[in-house]
């Protein structure tokens, strides 16, 4: 048998290709959008991808399933659970088959059994695999997709807070609850394969670790030490992190199937003054360079999301999926970029403006914003010459922010500029300087003139021994 795990950083997300090498077939699970690195490794080992597979329907990324059924014609193995409501609408013409709890398929000598695992979502299912190529009669490892983590279990109010189903919450938690008691009846020796690593928004401590066991997370894993449904419910909804708002969408997406890769626009460069300064003057720009390098200067109206491991998930919070995207980067870097950008399903890229020759030339004026330190403005927070704004999630807010402060986390920020008063120029602030930098680019592109970035974060400003309350 061959397993070989694959994970995006950006994405925080675990894929697997499994293969039986006596057959030559494999198959892919919860396999991402961007294709090339399975077949390069199942040529590598000289095995066929003749099937997909997914655990549920996902809200964190755009699958490679239907990419690969109808591009590569590999058969789908889909869930068939869930009712009505959670049925995948594209498999109509190709070669699938819809699975429900007891059912097996096999790719060769490996058989794979679906355990219906409801909690993440109603749909989600596990995959308990059997390796029959050396004889063996039991499982050896389960795939749970979002089901089980290592440390942590899926979280249930993804639909309610991000889709918008409400009611959800609860129903979930309660579902997940019951597909832990019978996670807690399968053997300890078990392997467990997630489709998430931490740095993931499907769930609220998940561990490092790439993979575990059945009996480690019996002993370990917080959500599996409950035995009282209404503490567990109650347990598993208290603390979740905001959903990206995009996660409705890939929901939407990975549902009715994702647009082909082959049917995206290619991004054409512009590269005329008068073209650059149209485009400029009506169009989304995002600006990929680093942080320090925008604050110095760049051209106004331009979003700046730096193009390093949090990049995805920014992107999906503040990009307006329903308007054309140009991006200010490096030609060079452009296949890398869409290949981002198209895993989060922001597949309206229409043109690329080249970093070096926009900032070579004098033909437009630059805007910058300031970067301090705690220690520079600290005297300016205390009078109430500048208005401190905190971009960071609620549960860092509950745990200290500096006095006086307005919240509005960084994700939610392009929606609420009205809330944000111009009388007084404006010290952003997060953790450690990233994402506010982030919030300074929104807030210059939508006309504040006073953005100052407060460098080092509220965790300098702590080192310094200033107030928080």
């Amino acid at each position: 048998m061959l397993l070989r795990y694959f994970y995006d950083e950006k994405l925080a997300h675990a894929s697997y290709l499994v293969g039986c090498q006596r057959t030559g077939e494999a198959i892919v699970i919860d396999p991402s959008r961007n294709l090339e690195p399975y077949f390069q490794v199942a040529k590598a080992e000289g095995v066929k991808i003749v099937a997909a597979t997914e655990t549920h329907i996902h809200a964190d990324f755009v699958s490679g399933a239907r990419e690969l059924g109808a591009t590569h014609q590999a058969k789908l193995y889909l869930s068939d659970e869930g009712g009505d409501d959670w049925r995948y609408q594209y498999v109509e013409g190709l070669s699938h088959q819809l699975l429900h709890d007891g059912d097996t398929f096999t790719i060769g000598n490996l058989v794979f059994e679906v355990m219906h695992t409801p909690g993440h979502t109603p749909e989600s299912i596990s995959f308990l695999l059997t390796d029959r190529g050396g004889s063996a009669d039991r499982p050896m490892g389960i795939f749970t997709g979002d089901f089980v983590f290592v440390g942590d279990v899926g979280r249930p109010d993804l639909l309610e807070k991000a889709a918008g189903i409400k009611g959800t919450s609860e129903t979930g938690a309660r579902d997940m609850f019951q597909s832990l008691m019978k996670f807690k009846q399968l053997p300890d020796y078990l392997q467990v394969w997630p489709a998430h690593g931490a740095g993931s928004a499907c769930g609220k401590a998940l561990g490092a670790v790439p993979s575990s066991t059945v009996g480690y997370e019996k002993l370990f894993n917080w959500a599996l030490q409950h035995t009282n449904e209404d503490e567990f419910v109650q347990a598993l909804l208290d603390g979740q992190p905001e959903p990206p708002k995009y996660f409705a969408v890939m929901k939407h997406v990975n549902k009715v199937g994702p647009e082909l890769i082959g049917n995206l626009p290619v991004p054409k460069e512009v590269s005329a003054t008068e073209d650059v300064k149209a485009v400029f003057s009506n169009e989304q720009i995002l600006d990929l360079r680093p942080a320090q390098d925008f604050a110095k200067g760049h051209i106004e109206g331009t979003l700046n999301i730096p193009y390093n491991k949090a990049f995805t998930n920014w992107a999906g919070w503040i990009v307006d999926y329903s308007r054309p995207l140009y991006l200010l980067t490096n030609p060079e870097n452009l296949e890398d970029n869409l290949k981002t950008l198209r895993s989060v399903g922001i597949d309206h890229v229409v043109g690329l403006i080249d970093c070096a020759k926009i900032f070579a030339s004098d033909a437009f004026a630059l805007e910058s914003y300031d970067e301090v330190t705690p220690a520079e403005i600290a005297k300016k927070v205390e009078s109430g010459e500048v208005h401190i704004l905190d971009v960071r999630n609620q549960a860092e807010w509950n745990e200290g922010h500096i006095p006086n402060a307005q919240h509005i986390m960084l994700g939610t920020l392009p929606g609420r500029m009205s809330e944000i008063s111009q009388d007084k120029p404006i010290v952003v602030q997060c953790r450690s300087g990233a994402r506010s930098a982030i919030a300074a680019s929104i807030l210059q592109a939508n006309g504040f003139k006073e953005v100052i970035n407060l460098s080092g974060g509220i965790d300098k400003w702590k080192r310094d021994g200033l107030v928080t309350v």
